[in-house]
């Protein structure tokens, strides 16, 4: 049994993290979670990831995106803005080789959303709470990061105080699914946003 719970931790995190993902799963097939896809690439101008507390999926994924030469920024929906990353998100960032020791965390009320941003959440229920905050604006786009991994991944469970594997797992997807959608967002390209200040 305990191996089984272990593979069953490494891959979802936790039971609660798999049955998430099952349910994020059926609200897709059923076509709930149309409003959180990328309508417009061209529109985006900036990505932006976006989790609860912005110290482990968010920072993360923000530093793979800097890496790719987006125009990226972070934010937590709850959390105290100038905290730094847990050691071992630090740690499975570094055997990522992907370091984010300079990492602080930013709360969502000190951070000013900007038209053309794409905001990128990690879980159906942030989405839906992002939606509720932006009350309606047509200038942004809110996302689930996990369309662009493979298989899509509509939720990726929070590795916070779980085993280093899924820290490694969860880590992975994200950078895959940076990786994809860089693709994705060709205007949101940090020398393509610099031109454009330029003119």
């Amino acid at each position: 049994m305990a191996p089984l719970r272990d593979r069953l931790n490494a891959r979802f995190g936790t039971w609660r993290g798999l049955v998430r993902l099952l349910l994020a799963h059926a609200e897709r097939i059923a076509g709930r979670l149309r409003p959180f896809a990328l309508h417009d690439p061209q529109a985006v101008r900036r990505v932006v990831f976006v989790c609860l507390g912005n110290i482990c999926r968010s920072a993360y994924a923000e530093q793979v995106a800097r890496a790719e030469g987006l125009n990226t920024a972070s934010l937590g929906l709850s959390t105290t803005t100038g905290v730094g990353s847990p050691e071992p998100a630090l740690a499975a960032a570094a055997r990522q080789r992907m370091p984010m020791q300079a990492h602080r965390a930013r709360d969502w009320k000190d951070f000013t959303v900007q038209p053309g941003d794409l905001l990128l959440v990690m879980e159906v229920r942030q989405a839906h709470e992002l939606a509720r905050r932006l009350g309606g604006r047509s200038d942004v786009q809110v996302a689930l990061l996990g369309n662009w991994c493979s298989p899509p991944s509509p939720h990726l469970h929070d590795p916070f105080t779980l085993s280093d594997a899924y820290f490694d797992t969860c880590f992975t997807r994200v950078r895959q699914a940076v990786g994809r959608l860089a693709k994705d967002v060709p205007n949101a390209r940090a020398a393509t946003a610099q031109k454009r200040g330029q003119r």
